[in-house]
């Protein structure tokens, strides 16, 4: 990890941290100046598309496992005072998986909706964000969680303004709204592999936080934020030294 700043404090979320761990090193982006305005960071995601599909070939880029369920998340961006923000939730401490886990608003997909389709219902559902207000660009790469089993798909999109939030507190605890700025400073990332020696994924996984004042994002939250982050940058979120 970085080591040009202290760390900010973070949060109390509860973070099963393996004995086998090491350092990732400095951010991919480390020594590059973008724009973080919500103009220029649309520019950038507009050249992924949101009917793409790779190859499930490429790193990183696996078909859901046997009895995983698929879920969309909603990676929605925001304009604000120091650039673009993003919205993210901490899941109710009631639910059954994840709980207390800095997340972005989003559910299981429901048979017969599409993944976009299933990330505005449960983003209004969770946060009262109407989905006439969004704008929906691309996808990023999918990936899977262990826990919970699910196959998550996340939908980036934008609004013109921050909407006014209506948080289900079934499912909901918090809602923020951080900048990407904020993300990318020295004293908020940092990375890791670890190995937990799962028979399911054996060797080294790449693992991603953000130590923001008083929350810790990590996780599948962090994983997607950390790919947004690279195409944003420019850089291939899967170029990770020693993947």
């Amino acid at each position: 990890m970085s080591t040009g700043s202290p760390r900010r404090a973070g949060g109390a979320q509860n973070i099963p941290t393996p004995t086998k761990r090491r350092s990732g090193g400095d951010p991919m982006w480390s020594g590059q100046s973008v724009d973080f305005t919500l103009d220029a960071i649309v520019e950038k995601i507009q050249q992924l598309s949101v009917t793409q599909q790779l190859s499930i070939d490429e790193p990183g880029r696996t078909a859901p496992r046997e009895n995983e369920k698929i879920s969309a998340v909603l990676a929605l961006l925001a304009p604000g005072e120091h650039g673009a923000e993003i919205l993210l939730t901490r899941r109710s401490t009631k639910l059954s998986n994840h709980q207390g886990e800095i997340s972005f608003p989003g559910g299981r997909v429901d048979e017969g909706e599409s993944i976009v389709d299933a990330a505005l219902r449960e983003t209004h559902e969770e946060v009262g964000v109407h989905p006439q207000l969004v704008t929906v660009h691309s996808e990023l790469s999918p990936l899977s969680t262990f826990v919970s089993r699910s196959y998550i798909v996340p939908v980036l999109a934008t609004v013109p303004e921050k909407p006014e939030l209506s948080m289900s507190t079934h499912e909901v605890e918090r809602a923020l709204w951080v900048p990407l700025a904020e993300l990318v400073r020295p004293d908020t990332f940092s990375w890791e592999w670890w190995n937990f020696d799962r028979v399911e994924a054996p060797g080294d996984r790449p693992m991603f936080f953000f130590h923001l004042d008083d929350e810790t994002i990590w996780g599948a939250t962090a994983r997607i934020l950390h790919e947004l982050l690279c195409v944003i940058h420019g850089v291939n979120h899967f170029d990770l030294p020693n993947w």
